[in-house]
């Protein structure tokens, strides 16, 4: 009986032995699996996400901003053709009458 506990036992350090060295490969296969996911994504360029906020925020400014002045711009375009319609609804002094000269009838 005493060979079986032996035998056990050898067994028992073997297997705790493949476990530590499972263990250790496990872990340098992560590590280069990191660092290989790490090189693709650097080879993307991707943009961080902090960036990326940055630059959507920076896009909504511009685009309120834009939309601001097309209102702006509207109105102006309004004023002017208002502006414009009173021009041609008021009557208009002859060329003469501009430029102070007076016509033959009016002496």
């Amino acid at each position: 009986m005493q060979t079986t506990g032996r035998l056990f036992d050898d067994i028992a350090r073997v297997a705790s032995g493949a476990a530590g060295a499972l263990s250790g490969v496990r872990d340098e296969v992560e590590a280069l699996v990191k660092h290989r996911m790490e090189r693709i994504l650097a080879d993307m360029d991707l943009v961080p996400r902090d960036e990326f906020e940055a630059v959507k925020e920076v896009a909504a400014n511009a685009r309120a901003e834009q939309e601001k002045l097309e209102a702006r711009v509207a109105a102006l375009e309004a004023a002017l053709a208002g502006k414009s319609t009173a021009r041609k609804a008021a009557p208009r002094k002859s060329s003469a009458a501009k430029s102070g000269k007076t016509s033959a009838k009016e002496s």
